[in-house]
């Protein structure tokens, strides 16, 4: 068209696609130890309940993350770091890439969208998200919860070896295990970050348009500075 770069273009669904999850696996390598970190602080209480003992292994985040470099080695920060960017390809990947393809469905091809729509939109990418990225998640955190044994062996061998061993001990459902919950979260969480996000993204736009619509005096005049009374 006439007038029109091609980077004035938007982007294609495609590329949003492509351009989130890679933004979240980038995301994901950095702060992957606190991820892992979280997962032991969550489990903690089970596995002092399950073995007996009152001894509490991890103290807050820093903590955790010492205790596990000590024990285990550094690499057991990034237990479970392929299942990590899976997950964060494919969950962030739908999550934010089909945003605004969810959004226009809603509004049937029209680019006004009233907050009613966002928040369909927000929820319904958000747990579409979540069940396609669900049996990675599982993975991921199996692997973080995952200890070095005294004798040395590990419960999965590998990534691959994980999803199979859970598909077949415990089912296919088994990689969906605590679906519902996630989807529940992170809708909450996708219409909070995606509406507030256009929220300020259009009120910084209305204060732009409001400001450069204002005759706004030039510096180069010698009388720019002054109101028209002064001058």
């Amino acid at each position: 068209m006439v007038g029109i770069k091609p980077t004035d273009l938007p982007p294609t669904a495609a590329v949003k696609f492509f351009g989130a999850g890679t933004a979240a696996c980038f995301a994901d390598l950095i702060t992957f130890p606190l991820d892992t970190a979280k997962v032991r602080l969550q489990i903690q209480g089970e596995s002092t309940a399950a073995s007996g003992s009152a001894v509490v292994k991890y103290r807050g985040v820093f903590g955790t993350i010492t205790t596990m470099v000590r024990t285990e080695g550094a690499r057991s920060l990034y237990n479970g770091l392929v299942a990590g960017l899976q997950r964060q390809m494919s969950f962030a990947s739908v999550r934010i890439g089909l945003y605004d393809s969810m959004k226009q469905f809603y509004t049937r091809g029209s680019e006004k969208a009233n907050i009613v729509t966002r928040l369909l939109a927000g929820c319904t990418t958000g747990a579409m998200a979540v069940a396609f990225a669900q049996p990675t998640d599982v993975v991921k955190v199996r692997f973080q919860a995952q200890a070095r044994q005294s004798d040395g062996l590990k419960r999965y061998n590998g990534t691959m070896d994980a999803y199979r061993t859970i598909a077949r001990n415990e089912g296919v459902r088994g990689l969906w295990k605590g679906c519902m919950p996630n989807i529940t979260r992170n809708a909450i969480v996708n219409c909070a970050e995606k509406i507030c996000c256009e929220l300020l993204f259009i009120h910084n736009m209305v204060n732009t348009l409001i400001f450069s619509t204002i005759n706004l005096p030039s510096s180069s005049s010698p009388t720019a500075s002054c109101p028209p009374s002064c001058a």
